[in-house]
């Protein structure tokens, strides 16, 4: 997969969604579910993750919901420089390029 093939840039920036996408999975791992009393939908958060949550209809769209969720709070925090939690050892810190 690694090789002379992909230019340095390329290789880099394959690696760095391949360890994006395993924090991803290691989050929602984590998530809970509850159903909700009052109306019966489904409710999933992910402890650590401030403001991380969904509300939907069934489980599968509550599940689809907070990684589409999660992947933009993500986002923001990368944008505003702002930490990540450190999830099953996959550490996400932004470092500057000279």
């Amino acid at each position: 997969m690694w090789g002379p093939e992909l230019g340095v840039e390329s290789e880099i920036a394959l690696r760095s969604k391949l360890v994006l996408t395993k924090y991803i999975e290691a989050a929602m791992r984590r998530a809970k579910y509850e159903i909700l009393s009052d109306d019966d939908s489904f409710y999933g958060e992910i402890p650590d993750f401030d403001g991380v949550y969904s509300n939907a209809d069934t489980l599968e769209d509550c599940r689809h919901e907070l990684e589409e969720v999660l992947e933009e709070w993500i986002l923001f925090r990368v944008s505003r420089n702002l930490p990540l939690p450190v999830i099953d050892g996959i550490e996400l810190a932004i470092k500057e390029v000279a």
